[in-house]
């Protein structure tokens, strides 16, 4: 009987390195249909809370949601909401439905929302995060804050990076400042006639310590770290007067006319200081951005004298 060679289609079919080959592809492809374990992503992270919203960025983080983005961006000024950060509507009335069709992992709030957790803990699990505790140093505060949303984003290195980098960047901008700075009254208008001022237990009074200047305010302040009071409490205080924008509307406009803001010795000798939005409320990114616009305008002011 003669027998003939086999097909080389045949015998490639039945060589052992064909079929093995055959066998990995095909486990390799039913591998990538396969979803990753969400244990091994990113936690999707939705906030009401604009602090806790600026931190998740800074911390490389795309919130899926916030609440009152626009508000967000007129207040916060930086880090700006990536575009694709779902708005959820009033901070205290979010729009539960839509949160929860984003399916996050882990919701964040802060004390100030502490009433809607029940509603939210049916969406996700939610996590407190207290800032600004009277009687707790500030500064430590902003650490431990950062520290504690880098380890529910699972960006713990992330976290310690933001710690060290703003430790180092508000040492360097101490160096540049000029050598002689009157004592600082920081004030934000509510209305033409009143303004917040302030002074201890705030984020404007720690990081003008951690700068090394003078906060001419040593009046009561509340948890929050400023006072309310009328511009006429204002007049007598020898200081550079620094006004934190956004003006509501229709104040810059009234100021123009008023005998009470004119008498201010800022606003006499044409010295005043504006800085841009700054969260006043925020954490380490706040900072940061406080401490930039602070010293780069006391730079200005310098070279203008």
């Amino acid at each position: 009987m003669i027998f003939s060679p086999p097909c080389p289609a045949v015998a490639a079919a039945a060589s052992p390195s064909w079929w093995h080959r055959r066998v990995l592809l095909a486990l390799l492809l039913a591998l990538a249909l396969v979803p990753a374990p969400r244990a091994l992503a990113q936690p999707a992270i939705a906030t009401l809370d604009w602090t806790l919203a600026e931190t998740l960025v800074a911390l490389g983080v795309t919130p899926v949601g916030v609440a009152q983005i626009d508000a967000y961006h007129a207040w916060v000024g930086a880090p700006r909401l990536p575009e694709t950060t779902v708005d959820l509507g009033l901070r205290s009335q979010p729009n539960l439905e839509l949160l929860a069709s984003l399916a996050p992992d882990r919701l964040l709030i802060s004390p100030m929302f502490a009433n809607l957790a029940p509603r939210l803990s049916r969406i996700a699990p939610v996590a407190n995060l207290p800032l600004y505790s009277p009687g707790r140093e500030t500064w430590r505060q902003l650490h431990e804050l950062t520290r504690e949303v880098g380890r529910l984003a699972e960006r713990e290195a992330d976290a310690e990076r933001l710690v060290i980098e703003t430790e180092a960047w508000l040492a360097a901008l101490r160096q540049r400042l000029p050598p002689r700075v009157p004592p600082l009254l920081v004030v934000q208008f509510m209305d033409e006639r009143h303004v917040r001022v302030f002074g201890e237990g705030g984020l404007y009074q720690a990081v003008m310590a951690r700068l090394g200047l003078e906060n001419a305010w040593h009046g009561e302040t509340n948890a929050w770290g400023f006072s309310l009071v009328g511009l006429e409490q204002l007049v007598g205080l020898e200081a550079q007067l620094v006004v934190v924008e956004p003006y509501p509307v229709g104040v810059e406009a009234a100021l123009a006319g008023s005998g009470l803001w004119q008498r201010q010795p800022s606003v006499r000798q044409d010295a005043l200081i504006t800085l841009p939005p700054v969260w006043s409320f925020g954490a380490l990114p706040s900072a940061r951005r406080f401490a930039d616009h602070l010293v780069t305008a006391l730079e200005e002011a310098s070279h203008e004298d």
